[in-house]
């Protein structure tokens, strides 16, 4: 039996975060090699990479395409497969994203990026009602802490909760070595 095409989805990997005022630098450098790594391992297995980015036209802040910060992370500015824009928090609502990938025979996809709980979940969440399957490759997103009515969740908390509410439901919860394992050796 042969693996499921499969494309790696990096998600809202823009430059729009940093200037957050929720950005943790210490937490994006522990998240930088591990989405490097699957990066560079996607485009070495010949895995079609397909860029996400988030804006929020007149919002006058980091994501409105007017600022000039929806664009690539530093640093993650690789030459993709296809880019497309969204404004919902899934990659699919407002993008030709679905079609892209089944006009290409892709029935599996990894997700990383940018954040953990919103925009990597809901795609996650979304691509599994369509019919695909999806790794979710949980240290290759991102987040940052949170807090509600004075209780503050750390970017862990959010993550293994995020890995929880997914795991056999919606996705396969992986590893970045986990994948990249997979990738360079195909079961057959």
């Amino acid at each position: 039996m042969t693996q499921p095409k499969t494309a790696l989805l990096l998600i809202d990997v823009q430059a729009s975060f940093p200037a957050r005022d929720y950005w943790v630098e210490s937490l994006a450098q522990a998240w930088r090699p591990k989405q490097r790594a699957v990066l560079n391992a996607a485009q070495t297995n010949d895995i079609p990479v397909v860029r996400i980015l988030h804006e929020a036209p007149g919002s006058q802040g980091a994501f409105d395409p007017d600022g000039g910060l929806i664009r690539p992370l530093d640093d993650f500015n690789d030459e993709v497969a296809v880019t497309f824009h969204k404004r919902a928090h899934n990659a699919f609502s407002d993008t030709s994203l679905e079609s892209w990938l089944r006009e290409r025979g892709i029935e599996r996809l990894a997700i990383s990026g940018i954040r953990t709980e919103q925009c990597c979940e809901t795609t996650a969440r979304v691509a599994s009602d369509l019919g695909f399957s999806v790794d979710f490759i949980s240290d290759a997103t991102l987040t940052f802490p949170m807090t509600r009515h004075g209780i503050t969740w750390s970017a862990d908390d959010i993550k293994a909760r995020t890995e929880l509410v997914l795991e056999d439901r919606f996705a396969r919860i992986i590893s970045t070595q986990d994948m990249i394992n997979e990738w360079q050796n195909p079961r057959e």
